[in-house]
């Protein structure tokens, strides 16, 4: 039920109940009025009575002569309360009557000259008002029945309650008016209010009202705008939390305290293979033993310090911290790089130690050796070459490893430009022809005519193109052939060395461009090699934009090359 039902309601309860009461007090009030200006009227009727009995007069005759004046009923009563006169019965019937020196009204007159008294006639029947006055032959008494007054009032109560109906009338009209004026702002509040609560914070009280109602309708506003202000707030400060969250390299998980994960970034996707939209139960993480004990110590309300798993081929560090209220916060930093990097460290210095120590050892035996002034000369000499040839094998070791930390460093960034294949080749190629003419291999140049140029620079396509060729003689047999080609492919060129050696088994391929990494290490180091070559293309590739690619099939040859974006132009620049 509305509002304004329940005033026009409530005021119609209150109006009837108002309108009985007034009609039935009115009533009440009415009849006693009048019952008691009757009686003074009567009694006084009565004194005038009591002064025309004398003695000599008939009081039977009086009493029907004064009866029909006066409209009542008259009866004269002796001191010993016989009725002598009534001028609603004849002389026979007077004899028949009862003694009425009992009456009340009789009895009140006795003792204070005047009485009255509201009964049923046990001789007539009907209700009377009895009023009786003490006179000097008896008393006389006047009588007159209550139905004339109750007409009286009945028709007075008629026209209040006539009256009572007009004003309930104007009453209930009024009641609904002000019904309406109530219920209108409270009912557009209470709508205003519930779109607030559905979410819509736009909607505002439209009414200006006087009183409660208009402090009611302003105090809203101001919630309204209050509340509006903060969950901007809170929003801009979730997205700020979320973007910080998300730009985040550690994993984050947020699980509450149903074991429910609230949030997740896109680390934590990617490093624990989470593909779930939160939120989602806990269930739907990996299994993995150390994580689960981390997060249920977590959710037990103790931190969990640092705890390494390894997941998925990853290495990632655990930590967890419960919440305040209730569920933990997980996070996972991955340590498979930093891993990698240390074992590239210690393979390095192992790599480096173990190739400079052989060296090393070779110069150190001979020298020692030479300081002995008995050794032969031819000795001495033979000596001497294997010290130098070491000196230079270390030589190549250092300076490869410098240009390599220059490229790796960012030390050297390079210089490109449209250089052609053939010239850079021819150049990168003549310090080796006289070795390969030794080892009876040849070396040919094939450009593809739709790559005559690379953009590159110069020092690097030599480099690349000396380290490629240096590299294919020493694993290709006498009589073989090594190849500097290039090729179009797309938006670069290709610039490679093909050679018909011993070939290098696929599980080795995808290594043959770490430090150091030898095939055959045995055979590497009697070849010269340093083991550093390949490294070296690939980092002068890359410091292009570039990549590189082997290919090689056992006792059939190897493809090694490396790729050279085109140079792009202000438009491609741009974008």
């Amino acid at each position: 039920m509305r509002l304004a039902q329940r005033l026009l309601l409530g005021s119609l309860l209150l109006i009837g109940v108002v309108l009985v009461l007034v009609v039935a007090l009115s009533e009440r009030g009415l009849r006693s009025g009048m019952l008691r200006a009757q009686t003074d009227r009567m009694g006084a009727d009565a004194r005038i009575l009591g002064e025309l009995w004398k003695p000599g007069v008939d009081p039977d005759s009086l009493a029907d002569a004064t009866g029909a004046v006066l409209g009542f009923r008259v009866t004269l009563i002796d001191s010993s309360g016989t009725v002598v006169g009534d001028s609603q019965f004849d002389a026979p019937a007077l004899a028949r009557l009862e003694n009425h020196g009992r009456r009340p009204e009789v009895m009140a007159a006795r003792d204070s000259a005047h009485g009255a008294d509201l009964r049923v006639s046990s001789s007539v029947g009907d209700e009377e008002l009895y009023v009786a006055v003490r006179a000097p032959l008896g008393f006389t008494r006047v009588a007159v029945s209550t139905v004339d007054v109750d007409r009286t009032i009945a028709r007075a109560g008629g026209s209040v309650l006539i009256a009572g109906v007009i004003g309930a009338v104007v009453a209930i009209a009024l009641a609904l008016l002000f019904a309406r004026a109530v219920s209108r702002p409270v009912e557009e509040l209470s709508a205003v209010a519930r779109e607030i609560a559905a979410g819509d914070l736009s909607q505002r009280p439209t009414l200006a009202a006087p009183g409660e109602v208009g402090d009611l309708a302003e105090a809203l506003q101001r919630m309204t705008e209050q509340l509006s202000s903060r969950l901007v707030a809170l929003e801009e400060e979730d997205v700020l939390l979320r973007a910080v969250i998300d730009s985040l390299n550690e994993a984050v998980v947020v699980v509450d305290a149903r074991r429910q994960v609230a949030r997740v970034n896109d680390a934590a996707r990617r490093l624990l293979s989470v593909r779930a939209t939160p939120p989602f139960s806990t269930d739907l993480l990996p299994r993995e033993r150390e994580l689960r004990e981390a997060l249920a110590i977590a959710m037990n309300g103790r931190p969990v310090g640092t705890v390494e798993v390894t997941l998925g081929g990853r290495v990632l560090t655990l930590t967890a911290r419960p919440l305040a209220r209730g569920g933990a916060v997980l996070a996972a930093f991955d340590l498979t790089e930093v891993r990698r990097l240390e074992m590239i460290r210690r393979d390095f210095v192992a790599n480096v130690s173990h190739e400079l120590k052989t060296p090393l050892t070779v110069i150190g035996g001979f020298a020692e050796t030479l300081t002995d002034a008995t050794v032969p000369a031819p000795e001495r000499e033979r000596f001497t070459s294997m010290i130098l040839s070491n000196v230079h094998r270390m030589q190549r070791i250092v300076d490869d490893l410098l240009d390599l930390s220059r490229i790796e460093s960012g030390g050297w960034v390079p210089a490109p430009s449209h250089l052609d294949v053939a010239a850079a080749a021819g150049e990168a190629v003549a310090p080796c022809l006289q070795g390969a003419r030794e080892k009876g291999i040849a070396i040919d140049v094939r450009v593809d005519p739709n790559a005559p140029t690379v953009f590159a620079d110069a020092t690097a396509i030599r480099q690349i193109i000396g380290n490629l060729v240096d590299n294919a003689l020493r694993y290709t047999p006498k009589s073989g052939r090594v190849t500097v080609f290039s090729e179009r492919d797309g938006n670069g060129v290709w610039i490679g060395v093909r050679d018909t050696g011993v070939g290098i088994p696929s599980e080795h391929l995808a290594r043959i461009f770490e430090r150091f990494y030898r095939v055959d290490p045995a055979r590497s180091r009697e070849a010269g090699g340093t083991g550093l070559g390949l490294s070296i293309v690939r980092h002068l590739a890359e410091a292009h934009g570039g990549r590189v690619r082997a290919e090689s099939m056992v006792s059939r040859g190897t493809t090694v090359a490396a790729f050279f974006p085109d140079e792009q132009g202000p438009t491609s620049r741009a974008s």
